[in-house]
């Protein structure tokens, strides 16, 4: 069984209100002196490195892995089905992008063809009009199209969260693994087996969960 590090509070303190918050609280108590204080209790390198110890990992006892994210994303059945969601999303909002277009390009040319039979105001009120229905239009689009990518990446978290990292944990134990690497940043020899864990992941995600439903996005 690998060991696991107990996680630091400080670390568990700084993710829960977030670095910049956590930092800006932490000067903010220390003060001008306790910043001073710290600016003048400066030591060497030297001097510094007398708390670290000579120990090291053995390689002989390491037990090292490679998992490649970018693969799980597109071979785990879950994961593709949560992108067909997204998708069917983004053609409904793409095709009624494509309707309002045509509308509002049918209007334009209706207002161009008018410029000669309406009044100067009249005229002047039917283009601001028509450029409200525009920017309304953009913004309706956009906010729709951030409400599905919100959505996508609530339901992506509740995967990752609790099945894929359970799954995870549950392989470094059982292979009695010291390390993890994300393999698209791995070079791997031809030559090592059993080195690469990431077919054995998706097997096992695929048996824990197959589907996990989009929220709803806001205006569908």
């Amino acid at each position: 069984m690998a060991n696991k590090t107990q996680a630091n509070p400080a670390v568990k303190k700084y993710t829960k209100v977030g670095i910049i918050a956590a930092v800006v609280v932490v000067v903010a108590a220390l003060g001008a002196w306790g910043i001073s204080a710290l600016r003048g209790n400066t030591v060497t390198v030297d001097e510094a490195m007398e708390v670290v110890t000579t120990d090291a990992a053995n390689a002989a006892d390491l037990r090292i892995a490679v998992l490649r994210m970018d693969a799980i994303q597109t071979d785990a059945n879950v994961l593709k089905d949560l992108n067909k969601q997204r998708e069917t999303y983004e053609n409904e909002l793409r095709d009624e992008l494509e309707k309002k277009q045509k509308e509002l390009e049918a209007e334009k040319s209706e207002i161009e063809k008018s410029q000669d039979v309406l009044s100067r105001d009249a005229l002047q009120r039917r283009i601001a009009d028509y450029q409200n229905r525009v920017t309304e239009l953009q913004r309706d689009l956009t906010e729709r199209a951030q409400s599905i990518e919100v959505s996508f990446q609530k339901a992506l978290n509740e995967i990752q969260t609790e099945h894929l990292n359970p799954i995870i944990e549950g392989v470094i134990a059982k292979k009695n693994l010291s390390m993890v690497i994300d393999g698209r940043f791995a070079r791997v020899g031809a030559n090592a087996a059993n080195l690469d864990i990431t077919d054995e992941v998706v097997a096992a995600l695929d048996k824990k969960v197959s589907k996990v439903k989009m929220d709803t996005p806001k205006g569908f």
